[in-house]
């Protein structure tokens, strides 16, 4: 491990990495980010200190050149859905992308490893928790200097709980809806960004696991709810049974981008809630959504101060 290296971050074109490339740059940190396509990751080429290179991330000997020299490197690569429903797609994109990272790491000599994963991580019945449970394992098992994160649903500008819900609402005045029930404590993307940033320069965060979670716990049901506030829609929220929950599921599994799917039924089985606060134990303040959501989802300022001239006529 070079402490003059880079920070190399996979997935760091996604909707955390963004934040936490701003971030650790912000804290003076040199950082690299490989990605498939560097022309189409603008937003990034216009960070300081911030090198956006192409990387076949899935060749052994591209890894390990990629590795020489690095500081240390942050693993957020990830998904929420498979193209087929064996699998595969989530043990190549967790537990097989994982391991090779790992090797890289060993052969290349960087010890200091950081690892996203997931609240419930090997637990449940969905494929995308028994493989961040896979790769957890084998982080562990590796030898190096690792720290693992298990946030749970994650939000911010732009992202796939509260934005997603909102571009539903726009168009659904009701909206059938899986495992309504089913249970979440929101983490700011913020939050995680810096959790990471600490984590990697405190020497006691090797070999521990942080759970990262907000300090409201809401149902799937109150968040779409709460998201139609929000925008000032009044809609209804039609809660499934999950005989039919599961029937909406596999239907979706043939529908482009998958808005849901079986495995996300599964998955919502198990109650995205932690127990022992991680963001707490890094010494970071959890963001509460009420500080973030209604700024991003309620009109435009231009429109409220239209709204409010309208009212003021009269109109």
């Amino acid at each position: 491990m070079n402490p003059d290296g880079p920070i190399v971050i996979f997935g760091g074109t996604g909707f955390v990495g963004r934040h936490l490339v701003a971030r650790l740059v912000a804290a003076g940190h040199d950082v690299l980010v490989p990605s498939r396509n560097r022309s189409m990751q603008r937003e990034l080429h216009i960070v300081p200190q911030a090198r956006v290179i192409n990387v076949d991330v899935y060749s052994d000997a591209a890894l390990r050149e990629l590795l020489q020299g690095a500081h240390a490197v942050i693993n957020l690569i990830g998904i929420l859905n498979e193209r087929g429903r064996n699998g595969r797609g989530f043990e190549a994109a967790h537990t097989g992308f994982t391991k090779k990272l790992i090797a890289a790491c060993q052969a290349s000599g960087t010890r200091r490893l950081l690892q996203m994963s997931a609240l419930n991580a090997g637990r449940g019945r969905s494929h995308y928790l028994r493989t961040r449970g896979e790769a957890e394992a084998a982080v562990k098992a590796s030898g190096l200097d690792w720290t693992i994160f298990q946030p749970s649903v994650i939000f911010g500008p732009g992202d796939g709980l509260f934005a997603r819900f909102a571009g539903l609402l726009k168009i659904a005045p009701v909206l059938p809806l899986a495992r309504a029930g089913a249970k979440f404590a929101p983490v700011h993307v913020g939050d995680v960004a810096e959790a990471f940033v600490r984590a990697l320069t405190r020497p006691a965060s090797i070999g521990q696991t942080y759970e990262l979670y907000g300090p409201d716990v809401l149902t799937l049901k109150q968040i779409v709810q709460y998201t139609a506030q929000c925008m000032g829609l009044r809609r209804a929220v039609l809660a499934l049974p999950d005989a039919l929950g599961r029937i909406q599921a596999a239907l979706m599994d043939f529908m482009p981008g998958k808005p849901f799917s079986t495995d996300n039924f599964l998955s919502l089985q198990v109650d995205s809630v932690g127990g022992i606060d991680g963001l707490h134990r890094l010494g970071i303040e959890p963001t509460p959504i009420s500080a973030v959501i209604p700024a991003l989802l309620g009109p435009d300022p231009q429109q409220r101060r239209l709204d409010r001239f309208r009212r003021s006529r009269g109109a």
